[in-house]
């Protein structure tokens, strides 16, 4: 194994944080682009594509395993070229050769290793290969001498299947015409009747293990049940928050989830924390604690601390010091899942009083033998317990488990921390910077809207470059540096985020803001034939496609069209709400057939079916009935409305309704208002 900065590479000029934690390998790995492809070219070799990102455990095995072997570094210098891309930094590139990978071996994930021609046509891949032969998996040495064979051979025939291979996989990424299907909310129904079949009574959640939250299923089945009345659905999403809120995959010291659970318990998470993931669950756990409330549900509360508790973990360990929201923090550290996070008995015995371990111990379900083994480690360590909520405790044990607590988040702050990604991403800055927006409104908490309002200056100033009047969006920022990738979810996800802050506040110049994100989001990507978005407009792939999966993180289609659907009912340009429906018809027959796969594009349809409600808010934005108008507007589960003022590019109606006395509230369909509201439990009221 070779020392530690014995060999520099081409990607120790690099930004990404996962590109630099290969620059020390004896592999002489290029960054995905022009230069690698036509070294590529000019030998005549096939390009061996490793895709990963910095927090990503079994990457980390990889290349302890393998790319750290100067044997397996010499074979891949002399037969092939070595390509390694950031998934983070292209997700545009991942996309593509994760299609590859899953329709050619059933599955998919990181690494990603695939071998393409030099013309970048992919003929062979997989995921994580160990170094040796071992529980099925071919050893990866074996992999590269075999492909190499392959090559040497028989080049030409490898060519022509790879071409014939793109081929296809650019017909299967091909949205068709959708034949004039008319999408009614029957369609709604049969998605969520399809997800609830899915739900597990015990643990909530829905399948089995590995177990993802998924928050735009749940957030779904909350949509439906309060449009069909289905209070089942509404107990489904409710348990389903409560057992994650108490497993081990929510960091029960330290705030914020981890990426997914390897069981179905949600108790032994796979420990790397996602920026993606936690503003998601915080906008899921504000939807919850909305509909608990209206409810008298026991668990709101318990709610409301979950996203305080995400957020506030955000804000301290993933926050830029001028605004902008860090990408991840890995599972591992020195070298060890989830050490970082988990404990022995024998360690919190010698930590806490008697007192205190006896309350801790029963609490978090701490035994001798612990619960979690990190079994890809050669030398896992032992008696490790991952924390969850085993035993609630009364008010009189609860003081001395806070005091326990706090001496144990204390002693593991001493502890080496897992690496941080900190490169900044336009897209995940978006959906964070939606759930500090709807926070800020939600829960009146002024700090979230001050953290919002920083992440989008930075944003704004770091990543939002305007040229000759034209603005253009980048997707990364680090180390005083942006990239020129340009991609649909960076606008599709930021949007949401700037109308969220917009409607938590009604500052016109977030408004006006997010009418330029969408007319540009619109002219670069929309494809206005047949409707729905491109995913990029890099010249570097092999084909372009239109995103049509919503996974750990929406599609960009789908964010964009409840987001252009909401633009459209604030501000009256049908030029919005048309590009949205129109993508809408577009995937009309994916929703209908397998509604599983664009479960966050199912709410941009439940708010195109009603003409949306508008709450108005007129008067003077510096005064406190005006705050506690826009307090109460946001006091309700009614996920088919907008807020906006009278101020700005809103639409032209609304502009005419007048303020009686400092501040005036109107709930509106259409040009027909209720009477106006001018105290909170009166619009209240209106709103219910």
């Amino acid at each position: 194994m070779a020392e530690p900065h014995q060999h520099t590479n081409r990607l120790a000029g690099e930004k990404s944080p996962y590109l630099l934690q290969h620059a020390h390998n004896p592999v002489d790995w290029f960054a995905w682009n022009d230069e690698a492809f036509e070294t590529a070219r000019r030998n005549n070799k096939p390009i061996f594509l490793s895709i990963g990102y910095s927090t990503c455990h079994w990457c980390h095995v990889m290349e302890r395993e393998s790319f750290e072997d100067q044997r397996v570094a010499d074979y891949l210098n002399s037969h092939f070229i070595s390509v390694k891309v950031d998934r983070e930094e292209r997700p545009d590139v991942d996309k593509i050769y994760m299609m590859f990978v899953q329709a050619t071996t059933g599955s998919g994930g990181w690494p990603m290793s695939v071998f393409l021609t030099p013309e970048l046509e992919p003929f062979f891949g997989g995921t994580y290969f160990p170094p040796d032969g071992r529980h099925g998996r071919l050893g990866f040495l074996h992999v590269l001498q075999h492909i190499s064979g392959l090559w040497d051979k028989r080049k030409n025939d490898i060519a022509a299947s790879a071409n014939e291979i793109r081929t296809r996989l650019q017909a299967a990424a091909t949205t068709g015409s959708t034949g004039g299907l008319v999408l009614t909310d029957s369609v709604l129904k049969n998605a969520a009747a399809l997800f609830k079949q899915a739900f597990d009574p015990q643990n909530g959640g829905f399948g089995g293990a590995p177990k993802f939250p998924q928050p735009s299923m749940p957030q779904l089945l909350l949509r439906c049940a309060l449009r069909f009345h289905d209070d089942e659905a509404a107990r489904m999403v409710m348990h389903t928050c409560e057992r994650m809120a108490a497993g081990g995959i929510h960091d029960q010291l330290g705030g914020g989830f981890a990426r997914y659970s390897v069981d179905a318990e949600w108790l032994v998470p796979h420990f790397e924390k996602m920026l993606y993931d936690n503003a998601q669950l915080a906008h899921l756990y504000l939807d919850a604690y909305l509909v608990s409330k209206a409810k008298a549900g026991s668990h709101a509360d318990t709610f409301a601390v979950v996203v305080r508790d995400i957020l506030d973990y955000v804000l301290r360990d993933m926050t830029h010091p001028e605004g902008g929201f860090f990408s991840a923090e890995d599972a591992d550290s020195e070298g060890q899942e989830g050490k970082f996070y988990c404990w022995t008995r024998e360690e919190l015995s010698k930590l806490l009083s008697p007192e205190e371990f006896n309350v801790a111990a029963k609490y978090f379900g701490i035994t001798a033998e612990g619960n979690f083994l990190d079994h890809s480690h050669p030398q896992p360590l032992r008696g490790l317990n991952v924390l969850s909520i085993v035993n609630p405790v009364g008010e009189q044990d609860g003081r001395l488990l806070e005091s326990a607590k706090q001496k144990m988040l204390s002693a593991r702050a001493k502890r080496v921390r897992p690496h941080l990604d900190d490169k900044i991403l336009t897209s995940w800055n978006g959906l964070m910077l939606e759930a500090f927006a709807l926070a800020s409104a939600v829960l009146d908490e002024p700090k979230y809207r001050v953290a919002a309002e920083k992440d989008l200056q930075f944003i704004r100033q770091k990543l939002w470059v305007t040229a000759q009047g034209k603005g253009t969006l980048f997707h990364r920022w680090r180390d005083g540096q942006s990239d020129r990738t340009q991609l649909l979810e960076d606008y599709a996800f930021l949007l949401p985020g700037v109308l969220s802050l917009y409607e938590a506040t009604l500052e016109p110049d977030h408004l006006g803001f997010a009418v330029e994100l969408a007319d540009v989001m619109i002219e670069k990507f929309f494809d206005a034939e047949n409707g729905g978005f491109w995913q990029s407009v890099s010249r570097d792939l092999i084909f372009r496609l239109k995103d049509d999966y919503d996974g750990a993180e929406p599609s960009g289609n789908s964010k964009a069209v409840l987001a252009l659907l909401k633009l459209g009912a604030i501000t009256g340009q049908k030029q919005f709400t048309a590009a949205a429906e129109k993508t809408l018809r577009l995937f009309a027959p994916r929703l209908e057939k397998i509604p599983q796969a664009m479960p966050f594009l199912l709410q941009g349809l439940d708010f195109s079916l009603p003409d949306p409600v508008r709450v108005v808010i007129a008067g003077d934005r510096d005064s406190g009935i005006f705050h506690k108008l826009l307090r109460a507007a946001h006091s309700a589960y009614q996920p088919n409305k907008v807020v906006l003022g009278t101020a700005g590019p809103v639409e032209e109606f609304s502009r005419t309704l007048p303020a009686k006395g400092e501040a005036s509230a109107y709930v509106c369909r259409g040009n027909t208002c209720l009477p106006p509201a001018n105290d909170a439990a009166q619009l209240k009221r209106l709103i219910a």
